[in-house]
């Protein structure tokens, strides 16, 4: 074994172990109650706090894609419809694709930026990829 050899396997030893990879970002879950013909989402004020977005911007999302009036008060959204926990987190699980995670890294350290005739722009902090954003 050279010297060079030798260094790098002393080296080697006294790295720490691997910590486990963890993802950082959670995809969080709504919590939904029906009551009647309307649908609570009861933990929405987590969700806002964990996607760092205007709460305005994810009940109009809500609104349009399940097509259905959306109000927000107290830290919950009513949904006038009846909707399943599945396919409200399944349009939850979109919203965060596309207008919270990075297209190129996948990382959540992103931000909105409203660009010039209205256009919404998704910059990475963290890579600094820019995409648009549809409305």
């Amino acid at each position: 074994m050279t010297d060079y050899e030798k260094m790098l396997d002393k080296a080697y030893s006294q790295l720490p172990e691997r910590a486990t990879q963890a993802e950082r970002f959670e995809m969080p879950y709504a919590e939904i109650q029906i009551q009647g013909t309307k649908t609570l989402i009861r933990n929405f004020d987590l969700i806002i706090s964990k996607i760092r977005r205007d709460p305005q911007i994810l009940v109009k999302y809500f609104s349009r894609e399940l097509a259905v009036p959306a109000t927000y008060a107290n830290g919950k959204v009513t949904l006038h419809g009846k909707f399943s926990d599945r396919a409200v987190n399944e349009k939850l699980n979109e919203f965060v694709n596309s207008y919270v995670l990075c297209k190129e890294c996948k990382k959540p350290d992103t931000k909105l930026i409203e660009g010039a005739h209205g256009v919404r722009s998704l910059i990475c902090e963290a890579c600094g990829a820019r995409s648009p954003i549809r409305n």
